[in-house]
């Protein structure tokens, strides 16, 4: 199983914050080396100079080779810490003082400079310093070897403040990189941000390339996009025609079929004939207001993703349907009375999908009426909203829940006698929600039922 990708901004982040823990620690350790070093450079600068001046005081006599100890030397040492010293000094390969214990830097009898090494003694580590020389004696010439040691103790105090300081300078420095990070990350993916806001604000039906200034490791996603976008409009154009060809070529056939049954009706001979004719008139009535319906349906569906934001006059629009169904109605012997409606209501949307849906609700008003039955027709503005009502004295709702009969194929259980497919509402109900609006079915005190559809004003 495929797992979830993340957060591009927080793993962009999250390695920034590692590259940084790494430099902060390699640079921790890096300080804390070079300060070992460098403490160990300066204790041996003084231990080398300790031996030097012990060397110097070497005298020869005619006894033998005579010490005499230097306090310059141990005051020295003395100064840079308070770590102990240990001396030795070897005449002829002797030692004629000092511990004879302490270890000699292997290599100092035969070097001309002192010699330095680390070595455990005494329970403890050791700088030793070794500086091999002669002294004349009788007219010869006695080697002489100096070994100088000194605990590390100063050493180990000033590595340990230095690496302190180190940690704290790292920290310091992952401390400032974090926050780096972050704006990195912030100012990396700044143009995917401006990227995606671009095509968020694109309107409905703008299907145009993207024209968008990009980095250029964008431009594969944004080459990938204008290709998805050309595909899904050749896709909706097809839709399109499809909807088109289809509300012709189904609408056309029963239309015929319909008229052929009337004439066949008036020249049958029988009462079974004439019977018969009927069903098959209502079937045909039945199976076109249906697959109209669902045409419309899909209209509405498709016009709903690349919805036109244009300005629609309601008033114009309210006139419009009245007078288109004013036949319908008479047909049934039903009046529509349009009220006076208020001049100037303007929506923003599409007037093929509004005009649906107000075709929809004045059908369904008077396809329920009783014949002498009144159908109402209004519209009034509230606020920033036009409120269009169609009120009839109908059959009414029955107690059916109104919101459920908006639902696709929902009808209410009193007009199981009466032509529909269960679309009309919901066309009504997607076209409000696709302009910002709502819709509402309620019952009317006395009997019938009243729609409300309110729309934003522009």
């Amino acid at each position: 199983m495929n797992r979830p990708p993340g957060s591009l901004r927080r793993r962009l982040i999250w390695q920034l914050l590692a590259l940084a823990a790494v430099l902060s620690l390699v640079m921790y350790l890096s300080i804390r080396a070079v300060a070992r070093q460098a403490a160990e450079a300066g204790q041996d600068a003084v231990l080398g100079a300790a031996v030097f001046a012990i060397v110097e005081d070497l005298r020869g006599g005619p006894d033998g080779v005579e010490i005499d100890l230097p306090y310059d030397a141990f005051s020295m040492l003395g100064s840079v810490s308070q770590d102990r010293v240990f001396y030795r000094i070897d005449v002829s390969g002797t030692t004629a003082t000092g511990y004879a214990d302490l270890p000699v830097p292997e290599g100092a009898a035969g070097a001309a400079e002192p010699v330095f090494a680390t070595v455990p003694f005494r329970d403890t580590d050791l700088r030793v310093a070794a500086l091999a020389s002669s002294v004349l004696v009788d007219r010869r010439s006695v080697p002489v070897v100096v070994a100088l040691g000194q605990t590390r103790q100063g050493q180990e105090v000033i590595a340990a403040r230095t690496a302190a300081r180190a940690a704290s300078l790292g920290l310091g420095f992952f401390a400032l990189a974090a926050a780096l990070a972050l704006v990195t990350a912030g100012s990396a993916l700044r143009p995917v941000d401006r990227l995606a806001a671009a095509v968020r604000r694109r309107g409905p039906r703008d299907l145009r390339p993207v024209d968008h200034p990009t980095p250029q490791e964008l431009r594969p996603l944004v080459l990938a996009l204008d290709g998805l976008i050309t595909r899904l409009r050749t896709t909706l154009d097809r839709t399109e025609t499809l909807i088109a060809e289809a509300a012709h070529h189904i609408r056309t056939p029963l239309a015929t079929v319909r008229a052929r049954a009337e004439i066949a009706l008036r020249q049958a001979e029988t009462p079974e004939a004439r019977e018969a004719l009927r069903r098959v008139i209502r079937a045909v009535e039945e199976s076109a207001r249906s697959a109209s319906q669902l045409l419309d349906h899909a209209t509405v569906i498709h016009r709903s993703e690349r919805r036109v934001d244009d300005r629609v006059d309601l008033s114009a629009l309210v006139g419009r349907v009245a007078t288109a169904m004013t036949a319908t109605a008479e047909l049934r012997d039903v009046t529509l009375a349009a009220a006076p409606v208020a001049p100037g209501l303007v929506t923003r949307g599409d007037a093929v999908l509004l005009e649906s849906a107000l075709r929809n609700l004045v059908d369904n008003a008077v396809k329920y009426s009783e014949a002498e039955g009144e159908v109402s027709l209004s519209l009034t503005a509230g606020g920033r909203e036009a409120e269009i009502a169609i009120a009839d004295r109908g059959r009414g709702l029955s107690g059916a829940d109104a919101a459920g009969l908006a639902e696709r194929f929902r009808r209410g259980p009193n007009v199981g006698d009466v032509i529909g497919s269960g679309l009309g509402l919901t066309i009504v109900g997607e076209v409000a929600a696709a302009h910002g609006g709502r819709f509402a079915l309620e019952e009317r005190e006395g009997g019938g039922t009243c729609a409300r559809l309110w729309l934003p004003l522009a």
